[in-house]
């Protein structure tokens, strides 16, 4: 692990700074809150954002020589980012080099960081089925691979042919999705790689038909989800029962710590309603957590990432 007494953020920021391009955005305490769609969490240490494939691995080898933690970031959603921050090194992909979304045989080659609003929005133009349900979520294609996203029936790795991945030594490989195992929002790969970009494929379809099922994925997801900041869904579905129905029944909906409230819309939402600490956030969790336990005997899990630092 990074022991900041042996070397300071200081010198992690001298250190790195040779190593990239002068354009290269490189930033000492970045505030984070900003970059999750929850709005909470403290800062980097040392906040990153590469210009290039090869910047990337040039960063992620400067980490591991020093063994120096470093965290992937994109566009924030699924994750919740403790009070206190994140030590180390956090690597952005809002660089434009990581986000493009390009048509190639009917087949779209999408970055790491290309918003799925974005890519749901290429794929109507081009007249290309299967991606209307990334209409609404809000969060990256890397982000979306490391999960396995789904909504409305549907799931990333459902449209994946390969993944492109950096190993924890700064080494790029294509991954045709056969070899790759995911489960249910999870991908165990991803755990210990980062994916730089992937190769997706849908149906053709008339676009017509593909805006009209985009519209109404659109109209049910804000009918039954909250427009307040979020991190999306908090829990896993149980076994038995939905974790919104569960927390429902619970009647824990609209319940408060600070400015936390788990959604009066959705059960299995938690949002920002009035400058929300992370620790609001982590203490509701628990509290919906014990209820659930106490009163149906149900382990709930969350779905949410939880890092960084009380």
């Amino acid at each position: 692990m990074f022991d900041a007494m042996i070397i300071s953020k200081e010198q992690i920021f001298s250190d790195l700074k040779p190593l990239l391009a002068s354009t290269t955005s490189l930033r000492l305490d970045e505030s984070l809150a900003k970059k999750t769609t929850l709005r909470v969490g403290g800062p980097a240490d040392v906040f990153v954002e590469p210009a290039s494939e090869t910047e990337l691995s040039s960063i992620v080898q400067f980490c591991n020589e020093r063994t120096i933690p470093w965290m992937a970031l994109g566009r924030g959603s699924n994750l919740l980012i403790r009070d206190g921050g994140i030590r180390g090194v956090v690597i952005s992909f809002f660089h434009p080099e990581f986000s493009k979304i390009e048509i190639r045989d009917g087949r779209m080659h999408c970055g790491a960081g290309a918003k799925l609003k974005s890519v749901s929005v290429e794929a109507r133009r081009n007249n290309l089925s299967g991606f209307e349900f990334l209409e609404g979520i809000p969060g990256s294609v890397g982000g979306a691979l490391r999960m396995n996203a789904g909504a409305m029936g549907g799931a990333m790795f459902d449209l994946v042919e390969h993944v492109r991945i950096m190993d924890g030594q700064g080494v790029v490989r294509d991954v045709a999705r056969r070899e790759i195992d995911v489960n249910y929002r999870s991908c165990p790969l991803l755990k210990e790689n980062i994916a730089i970009s992937a190769v997706l494929r849908g149906q053709a379809a008339p676009a017509e038909e593909v805006a009209l099922k985009m519209k109404e994925f659109s109209h049910k997801r804000w009918d039954s989800q909250p427009a307040q900041p979020s991190a999306g869904c908090i829990f896993k579905n149980a076994l038995t029962i939905p974790a919104g129905k569960l927390v429902d029944e619970l009647g824990l909906k609209g319940t408060r710590i600070g400015g936390a409230m788990v959604s009066d819309i959705h059960g299995n939402f938690i949002v920002n309603e009035a400058n929300a600490t992370a620790r609001n956030v982590l203490d509701l969790i628990e509290l919906v957590k014990q209820r659930a336990k106490d009163a149906r005997g149900i382990e709930l899990e969350t779905e949410v990432q939880i890092v960084g630092e009380d």
